[in-house]
């Protein structure tokens, strides 16, 4: 089983694509932490995509691209994965296909929120400087705009503020979105889950989806 996550940011895409990970018994890849494995392994790659990140400079598709088949070439890759955070534009898409090809994805699951809720989740989140995370209405602390665990002033980040949320969702529907349609261009399913609900819910969906229940 070969699946790619797809969904807007804040759409928890990343969250269900460990626990599916984790129930079908496959590794979850996420680029940032394929990259981060592969500088700690010190691999040939790895030291490469280092010396670049070192640089301040972005890796290359075509590294990252060969990072994941490094990846996926590993026995526990054996029985299938989910990608997570690669591709996220058609062009990465395009060369995905051309150095996996065609069959290198069985489907994609596509997380769906609106808009409106996607905003609500991410401009209601709220941090400490420890990194312990309250939502305001979802998750509130005991005492309002205080940590429970150590007492910090919760503040929210700039890039959770409403106006950044949407922008971030244009940069969405105009550079990942379009991979929905690439995809079923080629055939590939593509099987849309509603992602508004409880977290064991929304799991049961997409194993209900995949024949994992």
């Amino acid at each position: 089983m070969r699946l790619l996550f797809l969904g807007p940011p804040g759409a928890g895409k990343g969250t269900q694509a460990v626990r599916i990970a984790d129930r079908a018994g496959i590794p979850h890849i996420a680029t940032g932490n394929m990259l981060r494995e592969a500088v700690a392994a010190e691999t040939e790659l790895g030291l490469i995509a280092k010396d670049i990140m070192a640089a301040g400079d972005l890796v290359s598709d075509d590294l990252v691209i060969g990072l994941l088949n490094d990846r996926i070439a590993r026995e526990d890759a054996a029985g299938g994965f989910i990608l997570d955070g690669f591709p996220r534009n058609v062009a990465q898409a395009e060369a995905l296909v051309q150095a996996l090809g065609d069959d290198a994805l069985d489907a994609a699951v596509l997380i769906v929120v609106d808009d409106d809720e996607i905003v609500r989740r991410i401009s209601g989140r709220r941090t400490c400087p420890q990194q312990h995370v309250y939502h305001v209405d979802d998750n509130p602390p005991r005492i309002a705009g205080i940590c429970d665990q150590d007492g910090e002033a919760l503040i929210q980040r700039d890039d959770d503020q409403a106006e950044v949320v949407r922008n971030r969702l244009d940069v969405y529907r105009e550079q990942t979105e379009p991979l929905v349609a690439f995809y079923e261009g080629r055939g590939l399913a593509i099987h849309r889950i509603d992602g508004v609900g409880d977290l064991a819910s929304i799991e049961a969906a997409i194993a209900s989806t995949l024949g994992l229940s």
